[in-house]
């Protein structure tokens, strides 16, 4: 920790620097009327979800493949992409970091698509780039895949992924269910396009064999083997995957008929009640292509339906004088349940009546959408009644713990005319909640005890997303939830899972993000969790937690933190001030018991200073063309990131509402 950094934390007091409460009031004010401003007529909240430019580079892919897609908007596409590439000519997966080779390839090849020419600079530059780390077959295995199908690739070197893994049964250790929920609904539809090996041919000027170190025919495309160790589970896996390979060659595939039957099955059920399979581009964009490889025509109606939900995720951006070009950007998914949720408990907790007819509207929006179809969780859970709540506007078959878990918060806030059935959604949520803890006390997102480390040896798991492992985010999420409605530390299942987070603490007394970037954000919901279910403040670990964030507050009196803490853990804590994570750090301390540091002052000061006057925040860097929103959340860590629009809004007015709270108790004592 730098020296700037222990002098701002310890210095003493000269005078008071917390904010007027007067001020604080004012600015809660006004981000509360931004936030119900942003109410939609139907009662729901839905910020934009941003991402990574790989959204567009496969949307560019996508429709050239099929050979379809609006032109125009094809070419807006391409001018939203371009926008991202960095000096260096790469492209990363979030504002301010490293290059990456997967992305920067995809980019590279959808340009290519897009009519621009190898000799172009910008091209030259990514090319230059792309080979000084690599080449392609440094790519993942879904990128690979992809190339594959328009001839840039070798279908027998990438990993294999045969649709024969849905035979499997479900007490067999290797079963699809073991895998997380998302690596499950990409690899189906995944395992399908490889079994059908689809290919296009392209003119020979939009290929990248120019992107192969040495030249493709000199290249070794194949996996290498771990030389450290003989006998390992990375070769273990290599091992089965060249015998995979070597019977498609010689199709020895007795059972491929049967399997491709069953994943389409698999597939075509799971298209139901939701808004595409499962609810997220990727799987969504591989259903397509699964059917389309299956044999089913252009005009049949679950092709149209599917690619109806996927183009509903595209963004239109006319032209403005900051983008001076009008551009089209597509989004990893929706979020109007976990967006509706949390604005919902912030209004509340900001003082918006308990039966104010918005607060109602919002809620029922929230019953209606209530799990009633048991899903892919019922595997492992088979005794249970659904409930629950997923992210999206529809997606029956996965719900999860954390919306679960945030929309009963929000319901805690309100007062139904429908009392009874309100309650009795509850309680049948947190039953379905209770029953989906892990062994260890914790809860992952969609599955239980989804932990088998072996997966993540797999060939095809490069995507760093094969499981789905209990979290202590999540878990101090629950926790808070829990508490909400009575339950206390009497509970053995709340101990077991107070014992989870304590065994999960670092050594420094921050706790990571899965969710969000990241520790700060696992720190807050920790802290949260653990003060809301009655655990002393003055507890070592509550202390220690406070003591880290305390820490890690940046000279300016904001808190950020960069996805590059992933990557490294040296970097927890740090980046640029943002306020959704100076939010969440001054919930964390406010749970601990601070309420009268410097710390907070400054904090709570950042905030005021920096909301707009129309009460909300900006959560942006750069300029015009190059503008940026900066992530905080997450998708996959070290692989997807993503930027929730309203995050920069409603965390801050739940900090300073807490903030308000906590000094009109602490003068009311006095």
């Amino acid at each position: 920790m730098s020296e700037e950094r222990k002098t701002q934390t310890v210095a003493p007091r000269f005078g008071r620097l917390d904010a007027d409460l007067t001020d604080v009031e004012a600015a809660i004010v006004r981000s509360r009327e931004h936030v119900l401003s942003l109410q939609h007529p139907d009662g729901y909240w839905c910020g934009e979800l941003e991402a990574d430019s790989m959204l567009e580079a496969d949307y560019i892919f996508l429709h050239t493949l099929l050979e379809s897609g609006d032109p125009g908007r094809l070419k807006r596409a391409f001018t939203e992409m371009m926008r991202y590439q960095n000096e260096d000519g790469s492209w990363s997966i979030y504002p301010g970091g490293p290059g990456n080779i997967s992305l920067s390839v995809k980019c590279y090849f959808s340009a290519k698509l897009m009519g621009v020419t190898a000799d172009e600079p910008r091209l030259v530059k990514c090319r230059e780039w792309i080979l000084a780390h690599g080449g392609v077959v440094e790519c993942n295995t879904f990128t690979k895949m992809y190339l594959c199908a328009l001839g840039q690739y070798d279908y027998d070197a990438v990993p294999a992924i045969p649709p024969e893994i849905v035979l499997f049964p479900n007490w067999f250790y290797f079963n699809i269910y073991e895998i997380s929920s998302w690596s499950r609904s990409i690899l189906v539809p995944l395992a399908i396009i490889y079994a059908k090996k689809p290919f296009k041919k392209i003119p020979p000027e939009q290929g990248i064999d120019e992107l192969f170190v040495g030249g493709r025919a000199n290249s070794n495309l194949r996996l290498h083997w771990d030389r450290k160790k003989t006998i390992s589970w990375r070769n273990f896996f290599l091992l089965l995957d060249r015998i995979t390979h070597l019977f498609e060659a010689v199709h020895i595939r007795p059972l491929r008929k049967l399997a491709l039957k069953r994943a389409e099955k698999w597939m075509l059920d799971r298209l139901e009640m939701t808004d595409g399979l499962g609810a997220i581009y990727p799987a969504m964009m591989n259903a397509i292509l699964a059917m389309r490889c299956l044999g089913y025509s252009e005009d049949d109606p679950q092709v149209i339906r599917a690619r109806d939900e996927f183009e509903k995720l595209g963004i239109e951006q006319e032209a403005t004088a900051e983008m001076p070009e009008p551009t089209f950007r597509m989004q990893p998914c929706v979020s109007p349940v976990w967006d509706t949720a949390q604005a919902v408990y912030a209004l509340g907790e900001a003082g918006v009546p308990r039966n104010d007819p918005r607060m109602i509207k919002a809620a029922d929006w929230m019953l209606a959408k209530e799990v009633r179809h048991k899903g892919d969780w019922a595997v492992k859970v088979p005794g249970v009644e659904p409930g629950g709540w997923y992210f999206e506007f529809a997606n029956e078959f996965y719900p999860d713990t954390d919306d679960t878990a945030q929309v009963l918060l929000a319901l805690s806030k309100v007062e139904n005319p429908r009392e009874r059935y309100q309650l009795q959604v509850a309680e049948r949520a947190i039953q379905w909640e209770m029953a989906m803890q892990c062994k260890n006390g914790g809860w992952g997102s969609f599955d239980k005890d989804n932990t088998k480390m072996i997966f993540q040896y797999i060939p095809f798991a490069d995507h760093n997303a094969m499981l789905d492992p209990p979290t202590v985010d999540i878990t101090g999420r629950i926790l808070e939830m829990l508490a909400s409605y009575g339950y206390t530390r009497d509970d053995k299942r709340v101990r077991k899972a107070i014992d989870f987070i304590f065994k999960e603490q670092e050594p420094d007394g921050s706790w990571f993000g899965r969710w969000g970037v990241n520790y700060i954000y696992g720190t807050f919901l920790v802290l949260r969790g653990l003060e809301a279910i009655g655990v002393d403040r003055n507890e070592p670990q509550m202390q220690q937690a406070a003591e880290w964030i305390r820490m890690v507050q940046n000279p300016d009196g904001g808190w950020g933190e960069t996805c590059g803490s992933y990557d490294d853990p040296n970097l927890r804590g740090t980046g640029v001030s943002t306020p959704s994570q100076t939010a969440w750090a001054l919930l964390g301390l406010l749970a601990a018991g601070d309420d009268r540091s410097d710390s907070i002052a400054k904090g709570v000061r950042w905030l005021l200073t920096r909301q707009r006057p129309d009460g909300s925040w900006d959560e942006s860097m750069g300029h015009g063309p190059t503008r940026q929103n900066i992530i905080t959340g997450t998708g996959f860590p070290r692989v997807f990131y993503l930027s929730y629009d309203m995050y920069r809004n409603y965390f801050p007015l739940l900090a300073l509402t807490t903030y308000r709270r906590a000094m009109e108790r602490g003068n009311g004592g006095q």
